[in-house]
């Protein structure tokens, strides 16, 4: 329990750092005269730098002990927040911002594994839902920060938030947490499309869980980083007021989806072990109608559709991750993870914040540019669908 403690703490300031810069867009735009297109370009270098270190990062966790990579990886992108103080041009930013992707390409990988070490398959749903819900409190405090204290102090000073905390977790995680035995919860046979690297290639339930994600992503990281600009733009609300907005659904919704979606999961996995993709599904194709009455609909529907929508969308943040390590074996967890998020960053949210700035820059319609990830979230919904046939069975045994 401490060592699950400790890396949902990590999770959150990691997650709080990501989302400081959605929440103060406009602050940083004022200074450097940056057009939408280069602001949603600083989240695509954090993630191109991501992709790149992921695969090495995957292939070091299946080899050597994910603790002090754990640490590592968090002092690394505590120290890059720490930089922020001395950035004064937009390039420094961008370079700033890729450094960052470095960290969480470690600890974003080798935690999920090492969970996964502690707690069987039927279990998995349940503790990554838990471990998750650092997302949305992380992503609602980033754009708090942000959007209010940039606003009262400097867009720099909301980045120290998280950068002290993540050092001292680092150093108590360092001290009491704890490194269980590879595989040591594993029940379901360890096939050659599951326990080998090539073998993750031709493994349906890892790649329709992995694309699936991956289009879902494309959808929800632009939306994430644009939102509070939109809100801005297209209802009214001031910088401050909009991303206090944002912040306020999306912990409400990230808490109160994450732990439904997990215990909705978690009761249908007793009577179906196709749950994980299943609920997944249906949380995407409740969230499309409420996102076409944000970016479409009537002024006054923005933010109760916008509360729908992040409600739904966080039904899947347990299950689907929890189908995702469950579909392979320990030998290639770290690996196939790598690989995930490698697909899921590369597929989706890379480019999505840049692919919308243009399209907003083009077009001159916010709106229009956010209205491309609905599409995105109709082909996750029948990728998802899809993947539910080749769920793995939970009752096999090693």
């Amino acid at each position: 329990m401490g060592t699950l403690l400790l890396l949902i703490g990590l999770n959150l300031f990691n997650y709080i750092d990501r989302y400081i810069l959605p929440g103060e867009v406009s602050l940083i735009q004022r200074e450097f005269h940056s057009t939408d297109q280069q602001m949603g370009a600083l989240t695509t270098a954090l993630f191109v730098v991501y992709m790149l270190v992921a695969p090495l990062t995957g292939w070091l966790g299946d080899r050597f002990r994910r603790k002090p990579l754990i640490i590592a990886g968090a002092v690394l992108w505590s120290v890059a927040t720490l930089g922020t103080a001395w950035v004064h041009d937009y390039w420094t930013l961008y370079a700033r911002h890729a450094l960052v992707g470095v960290g969480e390409a470690t600890f974003g990988i080798f935690a999920p594994a090492v969970l996964a070490d502690f707690y069987p398959e039927r279990d998995r749903n349940r503790i990554l839902s838990i471990f998750y819900l650092a997302i949305p409190v992380g992503a609602a405090l980033g754009y708090l920060a942000g959007g209010e204290l940039g606003t009262l102090w400097g867009w720099r000073a909301p980045f120290f938030l998280c950068a002290i905390p993540g050092l001292a977790i680092a150093a108590l995680y360092g001290w009491i947490g704890r490194e269980p035995e590879r595989g040591a919860s594993d029940h379901v046979r360890a096939t050659a499309d599951r326990s080998t690297v090539l073998g993750l290639f031709r493994n349906p339930a890892f790649l329709t869980a992995t694309f699936g994600l991956a289009t879902l992503t494309f959808a929800m990281g632009g939306i994430s980083a644009w939102v509070p600009t939109f809100l801005h733009r297209s209802a009214g609300l001031s910088v401050g007021n909009a991303s206090l907005a944002v912040s306020a659904i999306t912990v409400v919704d990230g808490i109160a989806g994450t732990l439904v979606g997990g215990w909705l999961a978690q009761r249908w996995l007793r009577t179906n072990y196709r749950a994980l993709y299943l609920l997944s599904f249906w949380s995407v194709a409740l969230t499309l109608p409420c996102g076409v009455l944000v970016f479409f609909g009537p002024r006054a529907w923005a933010i109760p559709a916008l509360f729908a929508a992040e409600f739904f969308l966080f039904l899947n943040t347990g299950p689907l991750n929890a189908a995702i390590v469950n579909s392979v074996s320990a030998p290639v967890r770290a690996t196939a993870i790598s690989i995930n998020l490698f697909c899921i960053h590369f597929f989706g949210d890379s480019f999505s914040p840049q692919i919308i700035g243009a399209i907003s820059d083009h077009t001159k319609s916010l709106r229009v540019g956010l209205g491309a990830t609905l599409i995105f979230l109709v082909i996750s919904g029948v990728i998802l669908r899809m993947g539910a046939r080749f769920a793995p069975p939970l009752d096999e045994t090693v």
